[in-house]
């Protein structure tokens, strides 16, 4: 199938590694042109060199924070890519934590670090897509959003602000021919995973390996997905072939969330 992404103009945040560079990677081979944004300038210029090493798209970097650069971004990708077509706004997770030990004051940086960049950087792009009458909004959140995960309140509270700020949008531009979609994983095989596997063990006093394995069994799959996996469905919400979907959240998850 043919996604129609040859020469599409793609913004990938927070994409040195893990799910975001699985989506750069997978745009880039269907002829994408990317830019990909990170902090860590050395594994993001790694990232960007395999990527054009394969062909297809060419890739193209920004490093520094996202909550620190939004316009400069947002001028690279003006500069790099000559304007923005799709917009992937992958951001990195908060700490884990229960709602009752997270400290008041720790909500209003995770919220600015996470959540207002994504709304400001949409408002950037949306003009040129609306008047080109293409664009597409894929917004990498977590199952969380449909089924809080515990020891995860931050995630799953911020995330599910964006979800309703996502769905609104999604009316209000369906018509221009922008879609805005949310894709939620469960648990793929990325350092983040390893990473909320090492805080529940602690949490819970036991091992990393005991963690993974339980999680494992509590998955209809029994395994934890692959980032190829889950980049290939973040593709095809960014492609041509999706016109027709918008609003809509969708579960990359093995089959962990029980609900309808």
């Amino acid at each position: 199938m043919d996604l129609g992404l040859k020469g599409k103009r793609a913004l990938v945040l927070s994409s040195s590694r893990g799910l975001g560079r699985g989506i750069a990677e997978a745009l880039a081979a269907e002829g994408a042109n990317v830019l990909l944004t990170a902090r860590t300038a050395e594994r993001l210029d790694e990232a960007v060199a395999a990527i054009n090493a394969r062909g297809q798209g060419r890739a193209h970097a920004f490093a520094g924070s996202l909550k620190d650069n939004v316009e400069a971004i947002h001028a690279a990708a003006q500069e790099h890519l000559g304007g923005v077509d799709i917009l992937v706004a992958n951001t990195g997770g908060p700490p884990a934590g229960t709602a009752l030990t997270v400290q008041p004051e720790a909500w209003t940086p995770q919220f600015e670090a996470m959540v207002t960049p994504v709304f400001r950087l949409a408002g950037l792009v949306l003009p040129g897509m609306r008047q080109a009458g293409f664009g597409r909004i894929v917004v990498v959140a977590s199952s969380g959003v449909e089924q809080p995960i515990p020891n995860l309140v931050m995630s799953n509270a911020l995330r599910a602000s964006i979800a309703g700020w996502a769905k609104t949008l999604s009316a209000e531009v369906a018509a221009d021919g922008v879609t805005v979609n949310m894709i939620l994983p469960g648990r793929i095989e990325t350092d983040r995973t390893g990473e909320l596997d090492t805080a529940n063990a602690k949490a819970q006093g036991k091992s990393r390996e005991e963690i993974a394995e339980a999680a494992r069994a509590a998955i209809p799959a029994k395994r934890y997905g692959k980032v190829q996996e889950f980049a290939d469905v973040a593709c095809f919400l960014a492609s041509e072939r999706a016109s027709y979907m918008t609003g809509s959240m969708i579960r990359v998850d093995g089959g962990a969330v029980r609900s309808i």
